[in-house]
């Protein structure tokens, strides 16, 4: 019987694992369809679920476009391949084992460099409530000084606290960074963050007066943001339109 018992455990174990696989490939394949790549750079992690702090990323040199479930690594918190083969990107194991470590609320961390993120984080008043999309981050995200390419491990340490309890973060003159209870939620925010950063980089470009709703009215829609947007509906419609076109990523 506890033979039994254990036989199902593991396997329930490997099964999460799995699945984990699947939607953080669908991630980045999602990425590649929205546009939020950057030739091979930037990453997705999701945590493996039962085995601690380790987490997936991406294979260094693949295209989201090429990423499937068996094709990502798993890392532990040294940086060491506990899973999978292929080089690893060194500011993607600093930024992102950073926060799998300190934040044991995240499942997912996603970090991008958009040309809309790039801009709003060279602006020296970063992301403005101008609209409906950017109203859900009022007083809600954190900013990070740029230090030059984050290759340094003493690094992880500032970027954490800069990050504190946010669930989203703009890295100073580099890019932009959500995280997540899910995955799907962890997309979802990153896709709301970058329509408001567009949404705003058009509206200065008009050289017109910016409407900018009270403190009061920012506040209030950011809490019903808060309190509504999950993610999930929409995470599954995106993972039904890519299994419609192309299910190659669950491989």
């Amino acid at each position: 019987m506890t033979d039994s018992v254990e036989k199902n455990e593991i396997g329930d174990v490997l099964e999460e694992e799995r699945q984990t696989r699947v939607e953080l490939a669908a991630a980045y394949r999602l990425a590649h369809h929205y546009g939020y790549t950057y030739m091979v750079y930037n990453h997705i992690t999701a945590r493996v679920p039962g085995e601690g702090h380790q987490f997936l990323i991406n294979q260094y040199g693949l295209r989201y476009d090429e990423m499937t479930a068996s094709n990502l690594i798993k890392l532990n918190l040294d940086g060491d391949i506990t899973g999978g083969e292929g080089p690893v990107n060194r500011a993607g194991y600093v930024i992102h084992s950073a926060v799998h470590g300190a934040r044991e609320d995240v499942q997912c961390v996603m970090h991008t460099h958009t040309m809309a993120g790039m801009a709003i984080s060279a602006l020296e008043e970063g992301l403005l409530p101008l609209s409906q999309d950017a109203m859900g981050f009022y007083n809600r995200i954190a900013y990070h000084d740029y230090e030059g390419i984050a290759l340094d491990i003493d690094e992880r340490e500032r970027l954490v606290t800069d990050l504190g309890h946010h669930d989203a973060m703009i890295l100073r003159n580099h890019g932009l960074l959500t995280v997540g209870r899910t995955i799907g939620e962890t997309f979802a925010r990153m896709h709301n963050l970058e329509r408001a950063c567009q949404s705003q980089l058009q509206a200065m470009a008009t050289g017109r007066e910016l409407r900018v709703p009270s403190p009061e009215v920012c506040e209030r829609a950011a809490s019903q943001i808060e309190g509504a947007r999950s993610g999930g509906s929409a995470w599954k419609a995106m993972v039904r339109w890519l299994d419609d076109h192309d299910p190659s990523y669950r491989d």
